[in-house]
């Protein structure tokens, strides 16, 4: 069986239905098997998005995607200065 890639609306949902099924009396584990995930799943889930909404979570992402292309103009920002200072330092 391959895994399955979810989206973050996808986890904000399969976390309700754990609650849920939780809420009525049913654990952790049960409710890991009915939704078809590895208990070590739920709790990183919960940890990464627990208490978030589908919005919060959709903003969190995008800030994270636009602070890696932030870094990566940063490093290449950086190695462009390390070049033209190695340079300057060979002409003289």
């Amino acid at each position: 069986m391959g895994r399955q890639r979810f989206t973050p609306e996808q986890i904000i949902a399969k976390l309700r239905e754990v609650d849920v099924i939780v809420g009525r009396g049913g654990t952790a584990v049960e409710a890991c098997r009915q939704i078809g995930i590895a208990e070590q799943t739920l709790y990183r889930w919960r940890k990464e998005y627990g208490g978030l909404k589908v919005d919060q979570v959709r903003r969190m992402k995008d800030l994270e995607r636009e602070n890696a292309q932030l870094k990566k103009l940063v490093a290449d920002l950086a190695l462009d200065k390390a070049i033209l200072q190695e340079a300057s330092k060979l002409t003289f």
